[in-house]
């Protein structure tokens, strides 16, 4: 068996879930990723070597056949990541109760889910990193956000108590929480001249995120390097929830 670490990366097949493959796969890490459409996950494992399911976190709840599968292919696990998403923009009197509950299902029901089921694997093996996905959305208020503010916000609960909890199993558990990156699920609002101009006076230093540089953050905090770490949400967000620069 070898004793490369390995990671369950819940929507890998994704931009930043590719960034973030390419990088613990030049660590030697092995990894287990997942995401919901089978031909960008076929191509995200052909690309980064990754072993792969079909999750959605929109549908699905149990995300222990996952775990469990990594678990067979691998014989071990040292940590997971949840970077599954959506993008919401609306305010609240013209969200419906679908957008609503696809948001939450997205955002927050998939942080819960991958949790879940990695404490326990990681409870049995001895500890681990679990690595969660908020926003800066819900650090700063932002128009027309609502309802992915209320997920993400929850999803920073939820990193806390788990911290709390697990920490005795010697699992730590963080999050970080981006400004706008430039992905797939972001593609209406970048490739909108307008809007990405906008987006980019928004942060102070101004320009919108790579996947990259949220990458970088969860592959540290994966890392045994910040083994003393735990409990933390990270902005990875060029300033945004918390810096005021000149015009801002």
């Amino acid at each position: 068996m070898s004793d490369a670490p390995c990671f369950v990366i819940a929507g890998g097949s994704g931009g930043i879930g590719r960034a973030l493959c390419k990088i613990l796969s030049e660590k030697g890490c092995r990894l287990f990723i997942t995401g919901r459409d089978p031909d960008r996950l076929q191509a995200a494992c052909a690309e980064t070597g990754a072993e792969g399911a079909v999750w959605d976190a929109g549908t699905e709840r149990d995300f222990s056949p996952v775990i469990e599968a990594a678990l067979e292919r691998f014989g071990r696990l040292d940590g997971a990541v949840n970077l599954c998403g959506s993008v919401l923009l609306k305010p609240a009197h013209m969200t419906s109760d679908v957008d609503l509950d696809a948001v939450l299902a997205a955002n927050l029901l998939s942080a819960f889910s991958v949790t879940r089921s990695a404490a326990k694997a990681l409870m049995k093996s001895g500890g681990g990193s679990i690595v969660l996905v908020s926003s800066a959305a819900a650090r700063v208020g932002l128009a027309n956000h609502e309802a992915i503010a209320a997920a993400k916000a929850g999803v920073i609960g939820l990193t806390l108590s788990a911290a709390a909890t697990y920490a005795g199993s010697g699992i730590r558990v963080n999050c970080v929480a981006p400004g706008l990156v430039r992905t797939p699920a972001t593609a209406r609002i970048t490739t909108n001249e307008a809007s990405l101009k906008m987006s980019e006076q928004m942060h102070p230093l101004g320009r919108i995120g790579d996947p990259q540089d949220v990458a970088s953050a969860i592959a540290w905090l994966l890392n045994p390097e910040a083994g003393w770490v735990t409990g933390q949400v990270i902005g990875v967000d060029g300033g945004l929830a918390t810096v005021r620069s000149r015009g801002t």
